[in-house]
């Protein structure tokens, strides 16, 4: 059984002045030119290798980090590897306004836990939410808890649908 409560330090992906990055597409993602590789151990070397002042992520992830972007995370190809990178990394979620509807799709058939959190932002503005904030997330819930300011928010749960795939570990796993 897979946990349903995990703890993970946040990356707030951001451009040089400090802006939440929208439309993060999945050549930004994992590039093309790395499309020949097959073997998922191999991809989180290259997770955001083409986003401009992220080129260095995999070098400085760690195991349970979350990730945190603007809207329409993932647009662009149907890539299955712009979220195997994240698999490989160790990434324990994704947390962004809106997602790219194929990226979602890959996320979820992974088993890969993905959430949209509308006024995200907002609480980032008001400092409720940092770099290297340790959060706590309740998939179940959508309970979000800033271990590091001690306060809580709350998002969408995964839907029952995506409760299963993630507990199998995802869509194809026999049993």
């Amino acid at each position: 059984m897979r946990d349903k409560i995990f703890k993970g330090k946040v990356w707030i992906i951001r451009d040089n002045e400090k802006k939440i990055i929208d439309d993060i597409d999945t050549d930004q993602i994992f590039h093309n030119r790395y499309l020949t590789i097959t073997d998922i151990n191999e991809m989180g070397k290259y997770a955001f290798d083409n986003l401009e002042g992220w080129n260095d992520f995999s070098k400085k992830a760690e195991p349970g980090d979350i990730i945190i972007t603007g809207k329409n995370f993932g647009a662009g190809s149907s890539r299955q590897q712009a979220v195997d990178c994240f698999i490989s990394l160790g990434v324990n979620a994704i947390i962004s306004r809106s997602f790219g509807a194929i990226y979602k799709r890959n996320a979820i058939n992974s088993g890969f836990p993905i959430f949209v959190w509308d006024n995200m932002e907002e609480e980032i503005q008001k400092g409720n939410l940092n770099d290297r904030d340790e959060l706590e997330i309740n998939i179940e819930t959508g309970e979000i808890k800033n271990l590091t300011k001690n306060i809580s928010f709350k998002v969408p749960p995964l839907s029952r649908v995506q409760l299963d795939i993630y507990e199998a570990g995802n869509l194809f796993k026999s049993e």
